[in-house]
């Protein structure tokens, strides 16, 4: 599912999840493979924000 676009919390916290929820499936994130999912949690975090930036 491709992430929403917006700047909402709830539209942000959902990008975070489905990005999370792809990770636990495959086992990367985009084309890098996080050690640990404190990692990849962050990462989602950094994509969600900087699509919510991107939408201004």
């Amino acid at each position: 599912m491709p992430l929403k676009k917006g700047k909402s919390k709830k539209v942000i916290s959902d990008n975070i999840e489905e990005i999370m929820h792809s990770y636990h499936e495959k086992g990367t994130i985009g084309t890098s493979s996080p050690a640990s999912n404190e990692k990849a949690q962050k990462q989602a975090i950094a994509i969600a924000f900087s699509l919510a930036k991107k939408k201004k």
